[in-house]
This record gives C-alpha cells, structure tokens and sequence, in this order.
C-alpha cells in the first residue's frame, strides 16, 4: 500500500494533467477510477491517523468526550442535506469558483462529470434557477418546442397526410404510400464566460448565486433566441430565417402599407393559420401603428391586459418584437426584415447538464468562469413560414 506522501504526489500529477487543456485526455475514465481511489485511501489513513491520536490521548489520561449543545440554527451544518443543492456544497462551490479551492471529494462524489472541460458541476439551486430564468425570459424561448433527445438521434417526420376518397358500395379504394423523412439533432456546445472582478471575493453566498445567474441568463438567452430566429445551423442550431420557404410565401416590400399585410396573410395556407404570430422590430411594428383599411379600421392594435403589459396585434394577429432581426428602414435588399410563423413548429434540442471551469484573465485579473450548455434546434414544419423582404429600390 502506498504511503500518504506517494498518494499526494499522485493527486497532484493527475490535478496537474487535467489543468493542462493543450494535452488530449483518451483514457479519462481510467484517470478518474484512480483519483476516486486515491481520495479513498487517503480518507483511509486520515481515519486511521485520528484513531491513533484518540487512542494515545486516552491512554495518556486525557479524555476525549464532548458535549454538543443543540441550537435552532436553520444555518447549523451538522444537520444539512446531502447533495449538490445543500448549503455546504454551495459554499464549497462559492470558494471554488473565486479562490480556486478544490471542492472536497465527499461532497462532489455525486457530482462527477466525464468531460475534461468541466471543473465542477453547478448546484442544483444555482442550475434550476439558471434554466427558469432562461424559459421565462425573452420573447421566443417560451414559444418554441423544447426536447430532450440524446444527440445524434434521428427523428422520423411525414411529408404527407393520406387521402380519403368517396368509394361506392362494395368497392375499395387505393392503398397509399406513407412518405417519412428524418431530422438528426447534433451536439452544439453553447459557451459564456462570465469574468468576476476581484471585489466580488468578500460577496455573501446569495448575492454570488444572484450574480452569476444574472449573467449567464442575459448572455444564454440572447444566444439561443438568436440562433432560433437567424443560427447558421454548422456549430449552433438552424435558424428559421436560414430555411428555404416554400414556393409562393416568400414576398418582396417596397413599401410598408396595409397591402404588405394582405399579401403576408394570402401567403399563409389556411391549415396553418391558427398559431402562426407576426415577428418583427419594434421600430417595423410603429410603422404600421396609424394605418386604416378601407372602412377606416386600424390594422395595428396595442392593447393592454389586466397586467398592464401591452398586448400588440395586426389584423387581429399577435406580434412577437424582438431585435434579432433589421428593420425595414434599416434591412438591405434581399433582406428579411419581419415572418410569419407557427414557432411550435420548430423544435430546441436542449441538454440542461451545465457545467463551469474557472481561469484567472492576466491581463486585467479577473477570474473568468465560462459556462457550458448543449443546445441544437431545427424547423420541423416549414408551411407555417411567410417571410417579407426587403425588395431593391426602383
């Protein structure tokens, strides 16, 4: 069996090895077996080290038992719960993430990750707030489909619905052909990195959890809605301006009047009218504000609920605002500048497992925590889409 001092030098070679992310890691479940059993021996001879000095204090006369006065401290760390979301592991965290204090291996045995990026997995109280504000904040992440499947899985879609015919008695009809296509969700890493100026090291746990909630919700969020509404679709999800739309609902303006609307809603097939919104700059959206049909009726509405929160519509249609797209007045020609669309029909593919890694930024000495997070999306049903372009100047 090795000696205390031999384990230690190993803990450090393995903690050495895994610092260095220019070194590609092949046989990492290999290396966290031994650091697990590592951290269990040394736990052994620490166990049996305490042994030996209590026996020797008794021997020597010296007693060892204690009184222990119970409180009604709720901050008392003898009664706490077990896991990534109790008050010592976040504490634990706190100190990791600041100070760059390695998290005990009592508390994160439960919480070991097998990507080498991650240092250490964020507490289930820091990550479920993360992902509530996520959903609850913006205009588009509530309004698309949200799943969970495993990456590189395929999932089927029909092309085409059967036709029922009208047959005479005692007669049949022709058997038809079900055609399927497939969607394959890919593995795209989402990263932030937020930087922590040195004063934040004197910050209670709360306003530190408060903090970095904060700022990977605001970055996160403008990442993802972006990818949805415009995303390249090769290293971040396709976005649904990236499709091709289908023949006869692409329309160039040259000029916003109420036309421009009539158009847009002639487009739309009738199967597909009922969910799809208006998506489109606040700065659009006010240049429709003031226009009449033909009876003197407004096409662009702004109500306001029992909430107060305005409620804007055209033609009684919603209007989602949103500044990941341009303006008319600012969009170039060929440009899209506002669609139509039923965003049910597009699908995020979201692995919510965060992890975060910390480094010290040497020029300014911030310490720097990046965030990971799997996310892909895609367009399931294209039908819904009616995209307005800008048209070139006459």
């Amino acid at each position: 069996m090795k000696t205390k001092e031999e384990l230690l030098k190993r803990k450090s070679e393995i903690s050495a090895l895994l610092a260095d992310e220019t070194r590609s890691i092949d046989n990492l479940d290999e290396i966290e077996k031994e650091l697990r059993e590592i951290n269990d021996q040394l736990a052994a001879i620490e166990k049996r080290e305490q042994l030996m000095k209590d026996a020797a204090e008794i021997n020597s006369g010296k007693s060892t038992e204690t009184r222990t006065i119970e409180t009604f401290n709720s901050n008392s760390q003898e009664q706490r719960e077990i896991g990534t979301d109790s008050l010592e592991y976040r504490n634990a965290f706190m100190n990791y993430v600041l100070r760059g204090e390695e998290i005990p291996a009592e508390l994160r045995a439960n919480a070991v990750t097998k990507t080498n990026d991650v240092g250490s997995v964020i507490p289930e109280t820091v990550l479920n707030k993360i992902i509530e504000k996520i959903e609850s904040v913006g205009m588009i992440l509530p309004l698309v489909t949200r799943t969970a499947i495993k990456g590189g899985v395929t999932v089927p879609t029909s092309s085409v619905k059967p036709v029922a015919t009208w047959v005479a008695e005692s007669s049949g009809s022709d058997k038809q052909k079900k055609t399927t296509g497939s969607i394959t969700f890919n593995y795209h890493k989402l990263r932030c990195a937020v930087a922590v100026s040195l004063e934040v090291d004197t910050m209670a746990l709360a306003v530190f959890e408060s903090t970095l909630i904060n700022n990977v919700v605001e970055a996160m969020t403008k990442a993802i809605e972006q990818a949805i509404i415009s995303g390249s679709g090769s290293g971040q999800p396709k976005g649904i301006l990236t499709e091709i739309p289908v023949e006869g609902q692409t329309l160039d303006v040259a000029k916003i009047e109420y036309k421009t609307l009539v158009d847009a809603e002639s487009a739309l097939p009738l199967e597909y009218e009922s969910n799809a919104v208006w998506v489109m700059t606040k700065k659009t959206f006010m240049g429709f504000v003031g226009m009449t049909d033909a009876d003197g009726q407004p096409i662009a509405r702004i109500n306001y609920g029992i909430s107060g929160k305005p409620e804007r519509t055209l033609l009684g249609r919603p209007v989602i605002l949103c500044n990941y797209i341009d303006s008319f007045a600012t969009a170039d020609s060929g440009e899209a500048f506002a669609f139509l669309f039923n965003f049910s029909d597009y699908v995020l593919n979201t692995n919510y497992q965060m992890g975060v890694k910390k480094y010290e930024d040497n020029e300014t000495d911030d310490l720097v925590t990046k965030a990971i997070m799997i996310v892909d999306g895609k367009v399931i049903d294209l039908n819904s889409l009616v995209v307005l372009k800008k048209a070139a100047a006459a």
